[in-house]
């Protein structure tokens, strides 16, 4: 969608600069778009989690490379997420809260929301287990 919008942009852009014409224009929102499409796809290939015995391991990033671990023991709460385009699209996000300081939560994004509810459930046993009854 941004890449539309930039798309415009440019072309709105060059159609009033003394540089090229509407054309340049379109063809910048040709390559926007392209590129876009080229990066969505390498950062749906790149980006995987995977529950291991003492964490979540969260991968993910085009050009530069995040591994983000998050202990049980760290896991305060873990949400389900539909906005409305996930809904659109039938998909769902499992937002996991930790303790620490601001932005120390993670989300995992592009699930079905009865594969996003299972991940939910599986991580609130996997933190009990690993704090303790009132862990989550």
């Amino acid at each position: 969608m941004s890449s539309v919008v930039l798309g415009l942009i440019a072309a709105v852009a060059f159609l009033f600069a003394p540089v090229g014409g509407p054309w340049v224009g379109a063809a910048v929102a040709v390559v926007v778009f392209l590129l876009s499409v080229v990066f969505a796809v390498l950062r749906y290939r790149i980006w995987s989690y995977q529950l291991r015995t003492d964490s979540l391991l969260l991968q993910r990033g085009v050009v530069t490379r995040v591994s983000t671990v998050a202990p049980y023991v760290r896991i305060q709460h873990v949400d389900v997420r539909r906005g409305p385009t996930e809904r659109a699209f039938g998909l769902a996000t499992t937002v996991v809260y930790t303790a620490g300081s601001r932005g120390a939560d993670v989300s995992i994004p592009g699930l079905t929301p009865e594969r996003a509810e299972d991940l939910q459930t599986r991580l609130k046993q996997l933190a009990i287990a690993a704090e303790g009854e009132d862990a989550v």
